[in-house]
């Protein structure tokens, strides 16, 4: 599983159903599929491809968070809170998504009602993920480690 994003597949049952309100698009190498700060719009299926998500630091500066490829949902917890895009997401090569509106996935989940677990699942697959990143990170012998309570009152 991906360290921070969605990178587990759809029930066969689910993605066909899904077909009917997604809308296949494709990006050349260096396109960008949503940037940070911009209205969650709706999530992103990779189909084929790479995508660069990054994580803008400053002036033309970003920090790359991972390269996702083929069955990674990108989108997702930003579009069901109607929030922004935490991150940008470009393609690192000619990429094939699948794109589901904000609107049309919402209006899908309300009338599969059967899908909604799966999509909380996916989400907390999501979660536990970047726990697990962020324990690792945490954890390397390169970083200054924060004192336990017993450490600090010795």
């Amino acid at each position: 599983m991906s360290s921070g994003f969605v990178r587990v597949r759809l029930s066969p049952e689910m993605e066909n159903n899904l077909r009917a309100v997604m809308t296949p698009q494709q990006f050349s190498a260096g396109a960008t599929l949503y940037e940070q700060g911009a209205a969650a719009s709706g999530i992103y299926l990779i189909e084929k491809g790479t995508v660069r998500v990054s994580l803008p630091t400053g002036e033309n500066q970003s920090q790359l968070l991972e390269v996702v490829g083929a069955g990674t949902i990108l989108g997702l917890s930003d579009s069901m809170i109607g929030d922004h895009y935490r991150v940008t997401a470009e393609a690192e090569e000619p990429t094939t998504v699948s794109f589901v509106s904000r609107e049309g996935f919402l209006d899908f989940l309300s009338n599969h009602q059967d899908f909604c677990m799966q999509v909380i699942r996916l989400l907390s697959d999501n979660l536990h993920g970047l726990y697990h990143k962020f324990r690792s990170v945490s954890a390397h012998p390169g970083r200054p480690r924060r004192r336990s309570l017993n450490e600090r009152l010795s």
